[in-house]
């Protein structure tokens, strides 16, 4: 992990993004942006600076989202990072998306308020389509206080599909924060409902990794797979919860756009979606 980008629209959760992403650059020893989109009156960079001054509430936004840009990257240069802000007008989520391939990141971090109804936006766009489309893993933090280094990191499949690339993904940061790996799998209506049939594909799947050793493996029979991760977090220790997408054509096949935009919005743990 070389870069890691982190949008911001200063709200709490987004700072606490911002806290995560300074913890985990010092930890991979990685540069770290911060990015916000402002929406302007008018196309502002094509204004010259006389006219800036026909719109003097912009003009204080501006100074405002600037000045905390530099204490974001005062508190990453005192940690010894390499750090990089950016302020771009009249941006929506594609802007995020290309600024984060213009830039090759690695990660991508940030908040959410949204627990209730739709998911909160935090650009101007919507985190759930971030989600979808985003090539580099994304980390959305909730309203849950933050613990980190994470200690129980919670990796929901069906472990039917082929998900090893998205599984060294959480591998190397358990790694990195000496955490323990839950695997989950939801048997729903359309399953056997077997327990014992339910935990063959997780052993099939973790013959790939030998290195782990610090593991649980988990089955819930459950109607929904939304509601069996809410059980399995209810009972059980969960620093972040890491799922898999496929992007633009929807999640895993066991999860619906529905189901991921569900656990994405009502989880107040942080969430890690990381493309296949």
């Amino acid at each position: 992990m070389k870069n890691i980008l982190v949008p911001t629209n200063f709200s709490e959760n987004c700072e606490k993004a911002a806290q995560l992403g300074i913890e985990m650059a010092k930890l991979y020893n990685s540069e770290i942006h911060f990015l916000h989109l402002m929406n302007t009156p008018v196309e502002w960079v094509k204004l010259d600076k006389l006219k800036e001054k026909r719109y003097p509430e912009t003009v204080k936004q501006i100074g405002i989202a600037k000045a905390k840009l530099r204490e974001l990257e005062r508190m990453a240069e005192h940690e010894g990072l390499i750090c990089r802000t950016f302020l771009q007008y009249d941006a929506g989520q594609g802007d995020i998306l290309e600024h984060s391939g213009h830039f090759h990141h690695d990660f991508i971090i940030t908040g959410s308020s949204g627990t209730k109804g739709v998911i909160r936006e935090i650009t101007g766009s919507n985190v759930e389509k971030i989600v979808r489309k985003a090539n580099a893993p994304v980390i959305v933090v909730k309203d849950q206080a933050l613990n980190f280094p994470f200690k129980n990191i919670v990796f929901v499949s069906d472990f039917e599909e082929d998900v090893s690339n998205a599984f060294k993904q959480v591998v190397s940061i358990a790694a990195k924060c000496d955490a323990k790996i839950h695997l989950l799998r939801i048997n729903t209506k359309t399953d056997t409902n077997s327990i014992a049939s339910g935990l063959q594909p997780m052993k099939r799947f973790l013959e790939k990794f030998p290195e782990v050793q610090n593991y649980t493996m988990n089955v819930y029979n459950e109607l929904y797979v939304e509601t069996g991760i809410t059980t399995y977090l209810k009972n059980n220790p969960a620093d972040l919860l890491a799922m898999c997408t496929h992007g633009t054509t929807g999640f895993l096949s066991l999860f619906s756009k529905s189901i991921a935009e569900g656990v994405t919005n009502h989880s107040t743990l942080p969430v890690m979606t990381i493309h296949i």
